[in-house]
């Protein structure tokens, strides 16, 4: 007497939303401009144009590029400037600071940018497991974006769910 096995899940109104689906492809590149620096800390006009103008851009062409400074060195704020423009014609998209704020700034642009009228009074999960480097604050900020749409809100997987908000 064998019964068949019924998936509930895949029959349910259930959504599942997968920030890992939206990690767009490209290197993550961290730029570290202490070695154009005098000593690692002073930053001379002429000598630091001159790093910039020999430099290699095209290798940054389709990447994600976080621009910093390791050494207590004071930096301008035209010297990331001068490099984001020599960036611009390869870079996908250019910050100031690391690769945890760079992954953060690449979400912030994706999830400003998602249509969640599919999620209109849906129960969903968002879920928690990634094997790409999703950053914790994308939760928080698809959160935020997704509570006016959604019946409810549960974090991790079908099997093991945590409610996270219901709609009164």
């Amino acid at each position: 007497m064998a019964e068949d096995i019924i998936n509930r899940v895949a029959n349910s109104k259930l959504k599942v939303l997968d920030l890992e689906d939206y990690y767009p492809p490209g290197a993550r590149i961290l730029i570290d401009i202490k070695d154009w620096l005098l000593e690692g800390l002073v930053l001379r006009e002429t000598d630091f144009r001159a790093q910039v103008a020999a430099h290699n851009w095209e290798q940054y062409q389709n990447a994600y590029v976080a621009l910093t400074c390791s050494t207590d060195a004071i930096v301008p704020s035209w010297a990331y400037m001068l490099i984001t423009f020599e960036l611009e014609p390869y870079s996908k998209r250019t910050i100031l600071g690391n690769l945890n704020q760079l992954e953060t700034a690449i979400y912030q642009d994706i999830i400003s940018n998602l249509d969640l009228s599919d999620y209109k009074d849906a129960p969903v999960i968002i879920k928690g497991c990634s094997k790409k480097p999703v950053p914790e604050s994308a939760y928080v900020m698809i959160s935020n974006k997704l509570r006016p749409f959604a019946r409810s809100i549960m974090f991790g997987e079908a099997c093991s769910s945590v409610p996270l908000y219901k709609r009164k």
